[in-house]
This record gives structure tokens, C-alpha cells and sequence, in this order.
């Protein structure tokens, strides 16, 4: 069965930063397409940031210049570093796995994270 399990979230002043963790297993890691969405409260899920399998980035408007998306091939895992969190980054965060010629997406159940002084 595959496994996408996310880590890294908690509770964080304005201005601070976390790091996420994607971790993922039984299915081929490297040829997929990684990605974080978030979802607010009251709010629709919403896309963050991607990575493809060789390695391109690209993200929200929202979060462009402050977070960053990398990933590790060799240990299954993609990342988010956040920096400079703003209380409007406060959402339960979730990884994504996608490749378009196979179906389904993975998704992990979400790690929560809060933007609050």
C-alpha cells in the first residue's frame, strides 16, 4: 500500500520558519511530480508549490520568494522550507504525488500548521 506521510507543522511566530517533510514509499518516487497544497479553514484546498520529477520548481504567487520546494530521490522524500510565515500561511499543509500518465494522485493526510503570536 502506499504510504505519503507528512511532518514539520506546528505552531510558529510571524516571521518564523518551519520545514515540511514528504516522506513517501511503495511507488516509484523519482518519476513523479511532488507537490504541497494547503487548505485554511473555511476555505478550499489550494495549490503551493511543485516539483517535477527533474527537478523544475514552481509555486503560488502567495508563497513565491518565501518558501521553497526540494526534494531527495535517494531517500523518497520531498520538502517545503517556509520562511518569513505569515499568519494567512496558517493551514493544514498536504503532499501530493501526481504523474499524468498514471492514475491515481497520493495524497498524505496533512500536518497542521499555525502562524500565530
Amino acid at each position: 500500500q502506499v504510504h505519503v506521510v507528512e511532518s514539520g507543522g506546528g505552531l510558529v511566530q510571524p516571521g518564523g520558519s518551519l520545514r515540511l517533510s514528504c516522506a513517501a514509499s511503495r511507488f516509484i518516487f523519482s518519476i513523479y511530480s511532488m507537490g504541497w497544497y494547503r487548505q485554511a479553514p473555511g476555505k478550499q484546498r489550494e495549490w503551493v508549490a511543485r516539483i517535477t520529477s527533474t527537478g523544475s520548481t514552481d509555486y503560488a504567487d502567495s508563497v513565491k520568494g518565501r518558501f521553497t520546494i526540494s526534494r531527495d530521490n535517494a531517500k523518497n522524500t520531498v520538502f517545503l522550507q517556509m520562511n518569513s510565515l505569515k499568519p494567512d500561511d496558517t493551514a493544514v499543509y498536504y503532499c501530493n504525488a501526481h504523474h499524468p500518465a498514471i492514475e491515481p494522485d497520493y495524497w498524505g493526510q496533512g500536518t497542521q500548521v499555525t502562524v500565530s503570536s
